[in-house]
Formats: C-alpha cells, sequence, structure tokens
C-alpha cells in the first residue's frame, strides 16, 4: 500500500498498485464504495491484464484518512486524486472511474488537464441535483447530525444492504455526509460542461438496466463516446465484467465495441 498527504495537516490518502506496461490505468470507486474491491478484478481481466494499475482510495473512503476538518467537495477530492497521480509519477494518466468517482475524475482532468490522457466514466453523476432516487440524494436528505449521530447512517446502510453496504460501512460517517451533499450540489460549472469542453478521449457508459442516459445527444456532439453496456445496472463492473474490462482496454473510437460484444457473448 502506498501514501501521500492530502492536507496542511498530514492526512493520508491511500492505494494500492500493480506494476506493468503502458499509460497507468487509475480506477476510481463511487461514494461509499471502495476501489479495490470494485475494479480489482478488472484490471486481472486477460483484456487488461499486464497494464499498471492503481487503486485509489478517496478521503473518507477505504484505506485513506478522514479528517473532520476536511469538506469532502468535488474540487477537494479531485485535488487529492491528483495528489496520488502526482506522488506516483502517474501523469498522463487513464482515469476509470464510477458514479461520484467520475464526477471526481472529470473536476481533476477539468483543473488539472496535463495529468489525464482519457476517461472512461462509468455512469458518472453529471449534473447536480439528481433524481429523489439516487442514493447521494437519500443520504443528502439527513442533516449531517442526524446523519452521523442520530442513526440516518445505519438507516443508510439498512436501505441499501448487499454489496454497497459491504463498502459504505467502511466510510467515515461524516465524510460520506459531506461527499454526497456535495455530489448532490454539484460545480460550478457543472460537471457536465467540463466533460464537453474537454479536448481528450472520453468513453461514458451506461448500464442497460438503468435506462436512457439524459442528455446522451449532447455528449456526442461534444465528442464523447457513450455507450451502452449490455446486461448490466449501475454497477456494471460486477454485472458484466467481459464487457466492461473490454472497454478500459480498447480505445475512444469503435475498437472496443467489437471486443465488448466478443467477451459478453463469451467468445
Amino acid at each position: 500500500m502506498r501514501e501521500t498527504q492530502f492536507t496542511s495537516g498530514g492526512a493520508r490518502i491511500r492505494w494500492t498498485e500493480a506494476r506493468g506496461d503502458g499509460a497507468p490505468l487509475v480506477y476510481v470507486h463511487g461514494l461509499g464504495a471502495a476501489s479495490a474491491v470494485y475494479h480489482a478484478h478488472i484490471a486481472a481481466h486477460p483484456a487488461l491484464r499486464g497494464r499498471r494499475s492503481l487503486f485509489v482510495d478517496l478521503p473518507g473512503h477505504g484505506t485513506s484518512d478522514r479528517p473532520a476538518d476536511f469538506g469532502y467537495t468535488l474540487e477537494e477530492h479531485a485535488d487529492a486524486l491528483g495528489a496520488v497521480l502526482d506522488a506516483a509519477g502517474a501523469g498522463g494518466a487513464e482515469l476509470v472511474a464510477h458514479s461520484m468517482g467520475g464526477a471526481v475524475a472529470v473536476v481533476l482532468a477539468h483543473r488539472r488537464p496535463g495529468l489525464v490522457s482519457r476517461l472512461v466514466l462509468a455512469e458518472a453523476n453529471l449534473d447536480p441535483y439528481p433524481p429523489a432516487t439516487a442514493g447521494s440524494s437519500g443520504i443528502a436528505n439527513y442533516t449531517e447530525e442526524t446523519f452521523v449521530r442520530g442513526g440516518g447512517f445505519e438507516e443508510t446502510l439498512e436501505r441499501v444492504g448487499g454489496v454497497w453496504a459491504a463498502t459504505m460501512r467502511l466510510a467515515d460517517p461524516t465524510a460520506l455526509h459531506r461527499s454526497a451533499t456535495w455530489l448532490v450540489r454539484g460545480t460550478r460549472p457543472t460537471m457536465r460542461s467540463m466533460l464537453t469542453g474537454l479536448r481528450i478521449p472520453r468513453v461514458y457508459l451506461q448500464g442497460a438496466w438503468s435506462g436512457e442516459l439524459a442528455g446522451r445527444e449532447g455528449l456526442e456532439r461534444a465528442g464523447v463516446v457513450v455507450r451502452t453496456v449490455p446486461d448490466a445496472g449501475h454497477v456494471m463492473m460486477f454485472d458484466n465484467p467481459d464487457a466492461f474490462a473490454a472497454v478500459v482496454a480498447g480505445d475512444a473510437g469503435g475498437e472496443f465495441v467489437g471486443r465488448a460484444e466478443a467477451f459478453a457473448a463469451g467468445r
């Protein structure tokens, strides 16, 4: 495990790393998750084996520190992620980022474009104030006091259940609530505006079970490659790891489409 400082007070953000060749692949988890849990099996897939891979736990999540005086805004998460890439000598990285992690990745690419060479976003949050059904909205609906000390964290663990609760219970409740609150509020400019303004290869993945992607046409007009992952929902890296790995392994054009279809068909 490696670590580097991300606050002036000495708080540390941590990651694990697999050696390999090519541009570093940096995996970034979503709200209440942990990177290696969600992505280690993807990095080990035959389509990606041999690539240098970093599994980063964002502040307040997984193995990283959880300072009480940290804001946990998307910009602060992005700065912490940038500190990892600096410390790891991983400039020009390809970021593979899920949900909230996708929003963080977009902010980092916007703020420090030299660090990021490609984005693969798995149902990343792009707009403020998502539907009330979003997991972040459910957490942000609590006050911080009620969520942290009034039973909201425990209620949320019961409500989300299963895989998400398994990693969410490792997150610091204060960090989780602040992260969710800032994710709901979004950024200025919005994450969507930042994404469409980037001039690097960008791929946006939508699980077939999640329905139509709002604003898909605008993303495609801006050069974002949008693909639907078959037989998958929001956690597509678990639902259809073959297709997900094939997309990560490909380029931003049509090359990976055939690979994804082949892996999904078991070839």
